[in-house]
């Protein structure tokens, strides 16, 4: 009767696919969910892509046109590829600054009695943005002269704004109760805030840092009326030469190493995303 039970409980039409011969039921297999990638291809691909095919078409243009002695002489002996490299000079310095000088203020305003100042200095930085940057590199020329450093404060103060801003937002948007109970399992105050409220904070900074970038792109060509070259040279001769070669060789790089810059910073701010704050499927 025993064997009759069993065989019905194991093998009948309404037993569990799972259950053994004895009756016991398998626990279910459970397969990890695999995380998506953070870069697609075609991430990865479509600017870099369509960047080449339009740094091959200006080329291909200039083996064809009919240069006269004044473009060839503005474009030959590397002076292309030094205002280049000036320009991503000009970039990376500025954006250095801005990164150490507006990130630890934007902390510092979120701590304390700190926070009272943030209107002054939100202020002073919107007005860094807000001035003209020919205006601005004109007043810091006359007070610092002609060269580089003169470029590079102007560059800075046309930056700080977007990084200090999101900075701020990014540490104020936290929930409260999370970093409560940060503290509540005794966690200190710096390690709240390298642990908790940095990484959550990290997709806003992160999106000021891609602004910052490429608003120094575009006011690093400016440098070239204070002395500090970069690609607003080969610009500002296409323009009084009206050399249009000239011209063009300036836009087509500055445009192309804006574009380029802020999808790296694109790139950046999908890997350094903490991923505990991508959504699930």
């Amino acid at each position: 009767m025993r064997t009759s039970e069993g065989r019905l409980g194991g093998d009948g039409p309404g037993a569990p696919e799972d259950a053994e011969p004895d009756g016991k039921e398998t626990p279910p297999l459970f397969r990890p969910a695999v995380a998506p990638a953070r870069v697609s291809w075609q991430k990865l691909t479509l600017l870099p892509v369509l960047l080449i095919a339009v740094l091959l078409a200006t080329w291909l243009w200039f083996e064809q046109a009919d240069l006269d002695a004044l473009t060839r002489n503005a474009l030959s002996d590397g002076r292309v590829s030094k205002a280049l490299w000036q320009h991503i000079e000009l970039t990376v310095i500025s954006t250095f600054f801005v990164l150490i000088i507006a990130i630890p203020l934007g902390i510092l305003l979120t701590r304390g009695q700190a926070g009272r100042a943030t209107p002054v200095v939100v202020g002073l930085a919107n007005i860094g943005q807000a001035t003209p940057a020919i205006g601005l590199l004109a007043l810091l020329v006359i007070w610092l002269g002609i060269g580089r450093r003169a470029a590079l404060i102007g560059i800075i103060a046309y930056a700080v704004l977007p990084v200090l801003s999101n900075t701020i937002a990014g540490l104020k948007a936290n929930d409260p109760a999370l970093l409560e109970a940060a503290r509540g399992i005794g966690m200190s105050p710096l390690g709240v805030l390298t642990r908790v409220e940095l990484p959550l904070a990290v997709p806003l900074i992160l999106a000021g840092v891609r602004t910052a970038l490429v608003l120094n792109v575009g006011t690093a060509t400016l440098a070239t009326f204070g002395g500090g070259g970069g690609l607003g040279v080969l610009i500002t001769t296409g323009i009084t030469s009206q050399r249009m070669p000239v011209l063009v060789v300036g836009s087509v790089l500055t445009v192309a190493l804006a574009l380029l810059v802020d999808w790296l910073a694109s790139l950046a701010e999908l890997l350094l995303r903490p991923r505990g704050l991508e959504a699930g499927p």
